[in-house]
């Protein structure tokens, strides 16, 4: 038998291919790299003895074949096509979110125009939703000071992370479109899946960056010496 063919050369092979691998962060490459590393195995399970180890290939195959179901599943969590249709346009607005994650994230809102003004928060008392404000002037009021805020911000996001009241009162006025969660099942999935946790708190994290950055900015509220936060919210 040749060297290529040699049942020693084929298991060192996949072995070595399965420690490369396991070098690998990233999730794709490591994945076809043990997909690989297992058809040289399956290659030697064939032809290590007399008989093929089919007990062996049967059970690397199954191997392989959740491997293949996880790939699937990591190309479509990243894949364009995961986004759904009826919130393409929104897309943007979240695009620091894998398609995927903005699919879950979609899936448990509310698309919402409101036709009169809508009482988003109040200030200290608590906070059961979560809003993100797609069009639409906002108003909000803290510690006696009323200010606007643009579309395109999340509210009620500190009572969110912090699971105390909300820190504004905060009015949608009629026409704007909002987006809706229920914080209690947003918290639930959260749990559930640390990595859509890591990503909603990623998004979260940059909605509040801007605003700190635009109430820090020259001429803005924050300027008040009174109040130095009148954007987060």
């Amino acid at each position: 038998m040749t060297l290529s063919m040699s049942p020693d050369y084929l298991v060192l092979t996949a072995g070595a291919i399965y420690m490369l691998a396991l070098l690998i962060i990233n999730q794709v490459a490591l994945r076809l790299m043990l997909l690989l590393g297992s058809a040289f195995y399956v290659w030697y399970y064939y032809v290590a003895v007399g008989e093929p180890l089919w007990a062996a290939i049967v059970t690397n195959l199954g191997i392989s074949s959740a491997n293949l179901v996880g790939l699937l599943m990591l190309w479509l969590r990243n894949s364009r096509f995961a986004i759904p249709k009826q919130h393409a346009d929104i897309y943007p607005m979240f695009s620091v979110l894998p398609p995927g994650d903005f699919r879950a994230l979609m899936a448990l809102s509310k698309r919402t125009v409101v036709s009169d003004e809508l009482v988003m928060t109040r200030e200290n008392a608590p906070v059961d939703t979560l809003y993100f404000v797609l069009s639409g002037q906002v108003m909000a009021q803290k510690r006696g000071e009323s200010f606007a805020l643009a579309a395109g911000i999340f509210i009620g996001e500190v009572a969110y992370l912090s699971g105390k009241g909300a820190s504004a009162t905060t009015k949608l006025a009629p026409g704007g479109e909002v987006l809706e969660w229920d914080v209690a099942a947003l918290r639930s999935k959260a749990r559930r899946r640390p990595r859509f946790n890591l990503a909603l708190d990623a998004l979260i994290s940059m909605d509040l960056a801007a605003k700190v950055a635009q109430a820090g900015a020259p001429g803005a509220a924050s300027a008040d010496p009174r109040f130095s936060e009148p954007a987060l919210v």
